[in-house]
This record gives C-alpha cells, structure tokens and sequence, in this order.
C-alpha cells in the first residue's frame, strides 16, 4: 500500500510517500481501505513536533508514530479473529485517535470500537470531514456549553470544521451567532448563515464591550480574563483546543476566575465518537452539512497539511484515496 510516512519532525516536506506491505488486523481489529481522510489540528502538531509538550505523547526526539492522520471513511477489508461488529464490505467511519493513527495511508488497521457504520447516503468525502469536527462543536455547544435556545454565540476560529459545523447545531437552538475569523472565510461565513463575522486581524472581539451567553473557540488565544470579559453574567466559555500557552493559563486560572465573576470557563476533553449517533440523525434529517474544502488528490498530502497550517482552507480540507 501507499502511505505518507514521516522519521524526523519538520515541516509537512518530512512526509514521503512511500510503498509499505498492507498491515493485517489485530484480534479486535478490522482492515479498512480508506476512501477519504482529512486534515486535523493533530496531524499538523504530530508531523512538525510541536509544541513541544506533544513530543511527550509522541516522541521525544523522534515520532513513535509514522503515519500521521485521525478520520477516515472507507470500507471493511477484513476481519480480526475477534472482531464481531462488522462484515467486510461494510461502508465505516470514525474518528480513529483513542485506539490511534495512520489514515494518511490507503489502509489501516484499527480497533472496530474506533468505528461507526456510515450511513448509505453519505457521501465518503463528506462523512471523512464528519467524526472530530462534528463532535468537538457538539460536545462543546450542548454537552459542556449547554446551549439554550435563543442565546447570543460567538464562535472563534468560525471558518474551520468546528466553526461551520458549530454554526448549523447553534442554528437548530435560534441561536444568534457571530463567528470570528480573517480573510476569504469571512465571506464563505456570511453566505453559510452567520449573523454577525468579525475579522481577527482588525477587531479584538474581547475589547468591543460586547459579551455572549456562550463562547466556542477553536483557537483560545488570548488570557482567561479577556474571555471572562467577553461573556455576559453567567455566561459559558468551552474551548476546543488553541495555543497550549494559553491553555494551560485556563486551566491553572479558570476554576478562580469563574468562583470570581460566576462565569464559566470550560476546556472541552473529547470523548472521540460520543454523540455520532446523533450527528448521523442530524444529517440523515438534513440538518447539518459539512463545509468541504476539497476534494484533493493524495499525492498533495504535505502541501495541503501546510495549507491548513497556515489557517488558509475554508472548511474542512478532505483528501480522497480511493
């Protein structure tokens, strides 16, 4: 099989393709042939090595793991001794990083717990775009941020997957939603139905005096307190992940600042694959769409990896295999 294999962390250029022997599932394991994958925040950090703290899950001073990527969509191959939940032939999808990676590739083993069936009348480049996105904007929203219905929301780092996935589960509560991002997204943003887009690069939107019952972000790059300031009285701020300096600001000084100001100040851990169910039905019911930027062939892996690191893609960026 072909796959992007990386020895060394660097810049997205460090990712080769190269042939290596199909893998053969594990006792609980199933063989997929992936049709679909797409690019997440954890390939970008995996493949360069930073920041540095991953290097502690990953690696100290070289990756453990050598094919990086966490979603994919493809069909049932074969079967380990013990794996009972499909056939082969069966259409999955999943977020795979709880049992681990390797969908940058045109095969992977992995735990079928990592897996979902995917319904007939998804599409595989819209179902690889679905499981971490999806489930990070629904855990964050409803789970931690228990959204109310007509509460004012502010998305940050509104023009990825979360954000315009964020934006359609707001919309189920008649929420009012403004997302903040910069360049070409604002307008993509402004037709897919947000009410209000703020430009990072000219609008601090902790600054304008205007506060939120609920914040989302995707990007937490300013202080506790600036985001305490942002949100109205008993007001809700969950973040899905963004600059570990700050995150660890949040942690260390969220549970203060909220017994000081009775506003909440949540970091989302994500369950990977809880409340798939759901999204399913969502959009079997056609309430949800993912935002696809792409398709692309495999053999741009590195340089759609860097184009995503550098914040440019407009949705999520999916990558077709097969």
């Amino acid at each position: 099989m072909k796959a992007f294999v990386f020895t060394t962390y660097g810049s997205p250029e460090v990712l080769q393709l190269q042939d290596l022997s199909k893998p053969v599932p594990g006792e609980q394991e199933v063989l997929v042939k992936i049709h679909a994958t797409a690019v997440n925040d954890y390939d970008w950090s995996m493949v360069r090595g930073k920041p540095y703290l991953y290097r502690l899950m990953y690696g100290v001073l070289k990756p453990k793991i050598n094919i990086p990527g966490m979603e994919l969509s493809g069909t049932v191959e074969a079967l380990g001794e013990n794996a009972r939940t499909f056939e082969v032939g069966d259409a999955v999808f999943g977020d795979i990083s709880e049992y681990g990676f390797g969908t940058y590739a045109e095969y992977v083993c992995i735990h079928e717990k990592a897996l979902a069936l995917k319904p007939a009348g998804m599409p595989h480049d819209e179902a690889a775009t679905i499981p971490h996105a999806s489930l990070l904007a629904y855990q964050g929203l409803i789970d931690l941020g228990q959204i109310q219905k007509g509460q004012d929301i502010l998305i940050n780092g509104a023009g990825g997957g979360v954000g315009t996935l964020g934006l359609q589960l707001a919309k189920l509560y008649d929420a009012q939603v403004t997302g903040v991002d910069t360049g070409a997204k604002l307008q993509m943003m402004q037709d897919m139905g947000f009410d209000h887009v703020i430009d990072y690069r000219k609008t601090d939107f902790t600054r304008t005096g205007r506060q939120y019952d609920l914040i989302l972000d995707a990007k937490t790059t300013r202080s506790v307190f600036a985001y305490a300031r942002a949100l109205k009285p008993g007001g809700a701020y969950v973040t899905v992940g963004g600059a570990i300096r700050r995150l660890l600001q949040l942690f260390l000084l969220g549970p203060l600042v909220a017994r000081l100001t009775k506003k909440q100040l949540r970091i989302l851990a994500l369950k990977p694959n809880k409340g798939l169910a759901q999204i399913i039905a969502l959009y079997e019911a056609g309430k949800i769409k993912p935002a696809i930027d792409g398709p692309y062939a495999f053999d741009r892996m590195p340089e759609l990896l860097q184009y995503f690191g550098e914040g440019k893609h407009q949705g999520k960026v999916v990558v077709r295999i097969t």
